[in-house]
């Protein structure tokens, strides 16, 4: 198969990115972060704005008490995307978080797809955070700000989604924070611990404090007892005013509570010890959000009704209504200082994707220039802060926010992904720990190291032999694929113990369908839930069916012989945890708005002609698969980019 050299062929959509020993340790920014900062920067860009909203919302119109149940099956399901996150984060420590995972994995094409889609989800945060950040300071300054900004710089129409004014303070405060990180990771990253802790001891504060006044009465709120011009909107009562199906659905929304912490994933160029340090501090901010969350919906609808609270500032007003007004200035201080740690959250990543998909040219590669006095991506990261103080100041975001989750639920599926086909994927370079390298050769007569790092693999290269065949996803070696020896390797009768090309396909191919039946069975789900409650046969069978397959491809999977490559962190319970990672964001994306779906196609467009356009044929990965192996003696032949050095001088 030839024509990779052109640029256009299909096999250049499946090129996957090439990783060593020497590139994973090689890095143009700072290594200066720890454990501790990468789980004060998890913490941070979650635990925001939801903390102060997300409770009350989800108890008054959703949940009711059974909240509190709700961020406990939200953080499950983010457990597991978690754990897969940290198991890539030991494999492949470079800054791209999931863009990267997938690029070594699966792609460059479904790797540029992941990296699109997380700039917008990243833009559209921390331009959220920012506009949100603005209310609620104008909240305390009697909407000052905002009626100042729309005498002096009105925009646009509520017709065109715009914003009635242009938010100033939301767009500098973006580009301070953008200059901020620009100067340094480390002094910035400072700031942030300090914004965290204090995030953190205001959560504190309103778990303890609110335990003094907590009523288990609230609880157990009987229907009649409920006032009669809030009865209606109040459910049943009891802990389950709005049955199971509210607890459940209040999942799917405190779900988004839990959105952040992949950006711990995104410094793995930027982190001392990232094999290590990325797990811990992932599991370690998941575990911190978990509890600030269920404490404070716990507290809130113990302290008081749900049917009550406040879906926009829950924390003051039940501190209100108890008569404790100190404590709503504190916790309306502690906000602030919370809200300014989750933009930084929400923005410390952006540029690293920017960077990654730059210095693989993906994107425009001056975006990926590494300042070389502050090592940081200088020119993505002020870009990054422009871009986001500009969608914060003119745009009304509350009809894009939803387009945040559905780049970050692909993100997760993907790695979930990523780690069935790597766990499974055949020991063929079980000397390169574990990454799709390529095949070395030492002669030790004459003393030199010929790595055929640079070479045509679709192009029929005379130094590959016919053994060694590199596609898509697999290596193969001259192993037979028919349907008779697919379908013995399904279950696996032999018990092979070390993977091999056939299990590595037969493993690729029940991913996939699994994916497509996962969508299925949400797709059921959700138009069918009212047939379903009502146990109608034909509903009923149609689920059963594809959920009883699904749960045949798990068992066919967990029969396939594991990946020997030793890591630092691996994800427990392979199979089940990333499948169930993955039905559960297939599950949460069906459940987004056509509308977004439309805003979601629309960025696709723009971003699929940037790839046919310009990525295809600047990418470091084409270039290298273009170029002829060279002999060198003591070390390993590399690619050298003819622009030269990315520093900036």
């Amino acid at each position: 198969m030839k024509g990779l050299k052109s640029g256009w062929s299909w096999n250049a959509l499946g090129r996957r990115k090439v990783l060593d020993s020497l590139t994973l340790g090689n890095s143009e920014l700072a290594r200066v972060l720890n454990t501790f900062d990468l789980t004060a920067l998890g913490v941070g860009s979650t635990l925001g704005l939801g903390v102060y909203v997300l409770a009350g919302n989800v108890s008054k119109n959703i949940a009711g008490p059974a909240v509190v149940l709700s961020f406990l099956i939200a953080a499950i399901a983010s457990v597991f995307a978690g754990l897969c996150y940290a198991e890539f984060g030991a494999r492949v420590p470079r800054a791209g978080s999931a863009y990267v995972y997938s690029y070594v994995c699966v792609g460059e094409f479904v790797a540029f797809i992941i990296g699109w889609n997380l700039i917008l989800e990243y833009v559209i945060g921390s331009a959220s955070v920012a506009r949100g950040l603005s209310r609620y300071l104008d909240s305390l300054l009697n909407e000052t700000m905002a009626e100042t900004f729309r005498e002096t710089m009105p925009v646009g129409t509520s017709s065109l989604a715009l914003s009635p004014y242009f938010d100033m303070f939301a767009f500098l405060i973006s580009v301070i924070l953008a200059v901020a990180l620009a100067l340094g990771v480390k002094e910035s990253s400072s700031v942030n611990n300090l914004f965290t802790i204090v995030n953190i001891g205001v959560v504190l504060f309103v778990i303890f404090a609110g335990s003094f006044k907590a009523d288990p009465k609230n609880w157990k709120i009987k229907k009649e007892d409920i006032d009669i011009d809030k009865r209606e909107a109040a459910g049943e009562g009891g802990f389950f005013p709005f049955g199971v199906s509210g607890a459940i659905k209040g999942a799917a929304t405190c779900f988004f509570g839990f959105v952040g912490f992949d950006c711990v994933a995104t410094t793995g160029e930027e982190v001392r010890n990232p094999q290590k340090a990325i797990p811990i501090a992932i599991i370690a901010s998941l575990a911190i959000i978990l509890l600030s969350y269920f404490g404070v919906s716990t507290v809130l609808t113990l302290m008081w009704p749900y049917y009550l609270q406040d879906p926009d500032a829950p924390i003051p007003k039940v501190f209100v209504e108890i008569g404790w007004p100190v404590a709503q200035w504190i916790v309306t201080i502690g906000g602030m200082f919370g809200l300014c740690a989750s933009l930084f959250g929400a923005m410390f990543p952006l540029p690293r994707i920017i960077y990654a998909m730059a210095m693989d040219g993906l994107i425009f590669r001056f975006l990926g220039q590494v300042h070389h006095h502050f090592k940081t991506p200088f020119y993505g990261t002020l870009i990054a802060g422009l871009l986001t103080g500009l969608m914060a100041a003119i745009f009304d975001l509350d009809q894009l926010v939803s387009m945040m989750s559905i780049g970050t639920l692909l993100a997760y599926t993907i790695v979930a992904a990523c780690v069935l086909l790597l766990r499974y994927e055949a020991d063929v370079h079980e000397e390169t720990e574990g990454y799709a390298l390529l095949p070395s050769d030492v002669n030790s007569n004459e003393g030199e190291e010929t790595v055929y790092e640079d070479f045509d693999v679709y192009g029929g290269s005379d130094i590959i032999s016919s053994e060694y065949i590199e596609s898509t996803n697999l290596v193969t070696l001259k192993e037979p694929v028919s349907f008779k020896t697919v379908s013995k390797q399904m279950f696996n009768p032999f018990r092979i113990k070390h993977p091999t090309s056939l299990s590595s396909r037969v493993v690729a191919a029940e991913v996939l369908a699994f994916g497509v039946l996962s969508t299925l069975l949400g797709l059921c789900v959700i138009f069918w839930e009212s047939d379903l409650a009502d146990l109608n046969p034909w509903a009923l069978s149609v689920t059963t069916f594809i959920a009883a397959i699904l749960v045949l491809i798990l068992l066919s999977v967990s029969l396939q012989p594991t990946s020997s490559v030793p890591l630092s962190f691996k994800v427990p319970f392979v199979p089940v945890i990333p499948a169930v990672s993955i039905l559960i964001n297939i599950y949460l994306m069906l459940k987004l708005d056509a509308d977004t779906w439309i805003r979601f196609g629309v960025w696709m467009a723009i971003g699929v002609t940037l790839y046919f356009g310009y990525s295809i044929r600047h990418s470091e990965e084409g270039m290298f698969h273009c170029a002829t192996p060279v002999p060198v003696h003591g070390k390993r032949t590399t690619y050298s980019n003819e622009k030269g050095s990315s520093d900036i001088k």
